[in-house]
C-alpha cells in the first residue's frame, strides 16, 4: 500500500502486510544513501518483502533527501511524520491490524542514523524537530549506521555527507549536531543493536563502536554485532547471513 504523509513527492511510504487477520508487529524500514537524493526506498523493498513473509508489517519509508528538498530539518521531520502516520492513516489502511505497542526500526547507513534518531524522539526538547512522538519505538537495529555525527563529520565519512545534511561542521552548527546525532542523545531509553561489518569501506565500524560505548555508559542496553569480513551492503541483501543477523535482532524486540 502506497501511503502519503505530506504533499512532496518524496513524502510517502509503502506498507506491506503479512497474510492473516490478527494484529501484527511493525518494522519500520529506513533506507540509506548518505541522506542524498541518489538512492530511494527501492533499497528497502527486498527487506520489507522478507519481513512481511515472516509475519510482520513492514513500513518502508521514503523521505526528502539532500538534493530534493531534504537536509536539516526536513529529513528528520519527514521520518518522524512517516512513523507517526502509523497511528492514523496507517492503522486505518491496515484495518486496525497494526500492533503499535510493538514497533521497531531497521535502518541502513544514513537510515541507521535516522532509525536511532527516531528512538531518541521522546527525549527531544519541546518544539524541536521530531519532538512529542505519537508512535514510540520498542527497539532499533542499525545496519552499518552513521551514529556519531560529530565524529563522522570530522573524519569526512561519506565525502562530506554529514556537513551537507546538517548544513555545516560541528563548530558551525553545534545545536544541530546535539539534536541530530544519536551518540549525543543517549540515553535513548530504547535498546539498540548495531550490526556492522568490519570490512565496510563506506561507514567505518568505529561509528557503531563509539555509539554502543556511549549508550552503555549512559545506561542504555546497546549491543554491537560485529560481522567479520562483511562489507557495507551485505546487511541489506536478504540472502546473506548479515541480513539474518539484523532480522533476528529485530525479532527479539518484537516477541
Amino acid at each position: 500500500m502506497h501511503l502519503t504523509y505530506g504533499p512532496d513527492a518524496s513524502q510517502f511510504g509503502e506498507l506491506t502486510l503479512p497474510a492473516g487477520a490478527g494484529p501484527v508487529p511493525v518494522v519500520v524500514v529506513v533506507h540509506g544513501g548518505f541522506w542524498r537524493a541518489r538512492h530511494g526506498l527501492e533499497l528497502g523493498r527486498p527487506l520489507a518483502a522478507d519481513l512481511a513473509g515472516r509475519g510482520y508489517a513492514a513500513w518502508n519509508v521514503e523521505y526528502r533527501r539532500v538534493g530534493n528538498g531534504g537536509g536539516w530539518p526536513a529529513t528528520v521531520e519527514d521520518v518522524a511524520a512517516a512513523v507517526d502516520l502509523l497511528a492514523g492513516p496507517g492503522q486505518d489502511a491496515a484495518v486496525g491490524r497494526l500492533d503499535l505497542d510493538r514497533v521497531v526500526a531497521v535502518g541502513h547507513s544514513a537510515g541507521g542514523h535516522l532509525a536511532a534518531w527516531l528512538a531518541a524522539r521522546p527525549g527531544l526538547p519541546a518544539g524541536t524537530p521530531g519532538a512529542a512522538p505519537r508512535v514510540r519505538l520498542r527497539g532499533v537495529v542499525s545496519q552499518a549506521g552513521v551514529l556519531d555525527l560529530v565524529d563522522a563529520a570530522e573524519r569526512g565519512v561519506g565525502r562530506g555527507a554529514v556537513t551537507a545534511f546538517l548544513g555545516g561542521l560541528p563548530a558551525e552548527v553545534p545545536d544541530r549536531y546535539a539534536l541530530a546525532s544519536p551518540a549525543a542523545r543517549v540515553p535513548l531509553g530504547v535498546p539498540v543493536v548495531a550490526v556492522h561489518g568490519d570490512a565496510d569501506p563506506n561507514v567505518p565500524l568505529r561509528q557503531s563502536e563509539r555509539f554502543v560505548a556511549a549508550a552503555r555508559a549512559a545506561g542504555d542496553p546497546a549491543e554491537l554485532v560485529r560481522l567479520p569480513g562483511t562489507d557495507h551492503f551485505a546487511v541489506i541483501d536478504p540472502g546473506t547471513a548479515a541480513w539474518r543477523a539484523c532480522r533476528d535482532s529485530a525479532q527479539r524486540f518484537l516477541r
